[in-house]
């Protein structure tokens, strides 16, 4: 599948899902690699692309929310990537350049884990534990990837799960290693267990509503998601 253009330099948009994937691939200048949710798989293509003259690396996508006052559809610049402890701090340029078009945005420090956090009491418990407003499966990686390289790193996120809601098993079952939607997994989990269906309808919702902000968050950002003209 192709995204966007292959210039000589281009920017790394590190991602979850393929949809994600195609999102950010619509910005010339840049390459998305969708690890699916596989820490091990994401890490490979990000190390790949590097090798390949990738000058940057975006952690892009939407995410939990960790804020009772994040809401579905919020932008979210991560100034800072917490992961078991260690904090990396985004480049700081990039970031500012991204605060100025993506506005209104909230700059907020971002948890990265490998695995999602499902319920609400579990989301505030690592929120006091963190100071992070929002948590995803890709920031993490994408900190500690481009720091090791010495690259710049951004995190450009939009929130589709609030903090107070309990994610479903069918959710969490839905994606498959490319990134792409297992919907056999779903309705596997579905069958499994009808009573998770109004659950899932409001994890469908939110993620509708999030999705078009994040393509509108590609077009203010224009190609290489700013990272060129971020002075």
């Amino acid at each position: 599948m192709r995204f966007g253009r292959r210039d000589p330099g281009f920017v790394i948009a590190a991602t979850g899902l393929l949809l994600e994937a195609r999102i950010a691939g619509r910005s010339a200048n840049v390459r998305p690699v969708a690890g699916g949710g596989c820490a091990t798989r994401l890490a490979g293509l990000i190390e790949r692309a590097i090798a390949d003259g990738g000058q940057a690396v975006a952690s892009f996508g939407i995410a939990g929310a960790l804020s009772q006052g994040l809401k579905p559809g919020a932008r979210v610049i991560g100034n800072e990537v917490v992961n078991a402890g260690k904090v990396y701090r985004a480049d700081a340029t990039w970031t500012l350049w991204l605060e100025r078009q993506l506005c209104p945005a909230a700059t907020r420090r971002i948890a990265g884990l490998n695995h999602a956090l499902s319920i609400p009491a579990e989301k505030r418990a690592f929120e006091a534990a963190t100071g992070a407003a929002a948590v995803d499966m890709e920031s993490h990686i994408v900190a500690d990837l481009a720091t090791r390289h010495g690259l710049p790193f951004a995190v450009i996120r939009v929130i589709a799960d609030p903090v107070s809601r309990a994610l479903p098993p069918a959710a969490l079952a839905g994606m498959r290693p490319d990134g792409a939607t297992d919907v056999g997994a779903c309705l596997r989990s579905l069958v499994r267990n009808p009573g998770q269906v109004p659950a899932l309808v409001s994890v469908v919702l939110d993620t509708a509503r999030a999705m078009p902000q994040l393509l509108r968050c590609m077009q203010l950002l224009g190609p290489g998601l700013g990272f060129f003209d971020r002075g």
